[in-house]
């Protein structure tokens, strides 16, 4: 694949030429130069996209496929496709799937039926046999195969010895485990957060104290241990204040939030639509201001997309019944850039969605360098745009953002010698 890109500003840190409106010429999927005006040829592909910007390609540290025995919500070919035009190069699968990821042989058909796509797929392996918080998994045999990370998708182990020895195993090759912090003693099967408007709608809370309960535990269990563990969606001040705490005081730890997190709050459930029950539940415009401030302080290293594809009959259902899940593949960097334009700078919020989730988990540096593999993402942040149910490329459509206005949109993405321009 031969592309010449015209008139990009690249936004990576790393590189020389960050911050600079630059040609960018591609052969063989390699960037083979960087610099002003380089004369188009015929028999290379020119990009010339008005106000593009380009970074290394983004990654999602938090996406549920369901494939293999869910392919009727999502499969990887259609979630792939969503990916892409989400504008993500890489991502990282969760093991809830029928069977789990939960030994070699599930690790080894996710990558085998993910080869010589233009997006790179890691799974992550269940930390767990069938996911069920029993019994350790074959976490060895899993690392072995490709898993990059482990962890129980969105269910937290409620056995703290379990939780230890799954910690304590990873530290022989190094390993990262994730944490859903929610201890289902304290929601007990609570619908949405615990408070007046869930008092208002009559509605199950589910407390902040459950998400805070798991932290704090995890975090002592990881500094128990001298491990490291990754929080992933944390959505509560409280539990955000504690894992900037530990950090502080030397914690080996990491969190993420998901981007939906970052806009929408509790209020939204008022009409019981049941595309906004999600895990961990919507939390209040309060919890969105310290997230939003741990973001820029760094006690948020990561914005994940939480995408969780659910199929029609699974949400158009009474709302206590309906399955949680958003789809946000193709949404992820308009609802974050839209939600953080007046908080985050470009280059920080390029840093929480490519840069900072590879080198948690310890894959390849990417960036825009003359001799590096072209590893790119094409994007316009400020461009202004509605989301319809036109722009949905997932199987399933649970998504309370058709007919949302955004600010900022993926136009493109080249990786693994491909490209893809949307």
């Amino acid at each position: 694949m031969n592309a010449l890109i015209k008139s990009a500003k690249i936004i990576d840190p790393r590189s020389k030429h960050h911050n600079k409106s630059v040609d960018i010429l591609i052969e063989g999927g390699t960037i083979s130069k960087i610099k002003k005006d380089i004369p188009a040829k015929k028999s290379v592909k020119t990009i010339n996209l008005k106000n593009c910007h380009i970074s290394p390609g983004w990654f999602d540290m938090y996406a549920n496929i369901g494939d293999p025995g869910y392919e009727h919500k999502e499969d990887l070919i259609s979630g792939l496709k969503a990916a892409a035009v989400g504008g993500f190069t890489g991502i990282l699968i969760t093991p809830e799937t029928q069977p789990p990821l939960h030994s070699k042989s599930e690790i080894e058909y996710v990558i085998n039926h993910s080869k010589n796509n233009i997006v790179d797929v890691f799974p992550s392996g269940a930390i767990t046999k069938n996911l069920e918080g029993k019994e350790i998994a074959e976490m060895m045999d899993m690392h072995q195969q490709g898993a990059v990370a482990f962890s129980e998708g969105d269910t937290a182990i409620k056995d703290a010895g379990i939780m230890l020895n799954a910690l304590q195993y990873v530290k022989a090759f190094d390993g990262l485990v994730m944490s859903h912090s929610e201890d289902s003693f304290v929601s007990r099967n609570g619908v949405m957060n615990e408070g007046k408007v869930s008092t208002r709608l009559g509605l199950k809370g589910n407390p902040e104290l459950a998400e805070e309960l798991i932290v704090m535990r995890d975090i002592r269990l990881a500094e128990y241990s001298d491990t490291s563990v990754h929080f992933s969606h944390i959505s509560t001040e409280k539990a955000l204040n504690l894992i900037r705490k530990a950090r502080k005081e030397g914690s080996k730890i990491t969190a993420s939030v998901s981007a939906h997190h970052l806009f929408l709050d509790e209020s939204y459930l008022e009409g019981y639509d049941t595309n906004y029950k999600i895990s961990p539940p919507l939390r209040t415009k309060d919890d969105i201001k310290a997230l939003k401030k741990g973001l820029k302080d760094g006690a948020i290293d990561v914005i994940c997309s939480n995408h969780k594809p659910q199929n029609e009959e699974l949400k158009k259902v009474e709302f206590p019944y309906a399955a949680a899940g958003i789809i946000g593949f193709e949404t992820a960097f308009a609802v974050l850039n839209s939600a953080l334009n007046k908080t985050l700078s470009i280059e920080e919020i390029i840093e929480k969605i490519a840069i900072n989730p590879r080198k948690i988990l310890k894959l390849k540096e990417v960036s825009i360098i003359e001799g590096q593999t072209a590893n790119l993402t094409l994007f316009d942040p400020s461009l202004s745009w509605t989301f319809s149910e036109k722009d949905i490329s997932s199987k399933s459509k649970n998504t309370p953002f058709i007919g949302t206005k955004f600010i900022g949109k993926a136009l493109g993405i080249i990786n693994n010698n491909k490209i893809s321009i949307y």
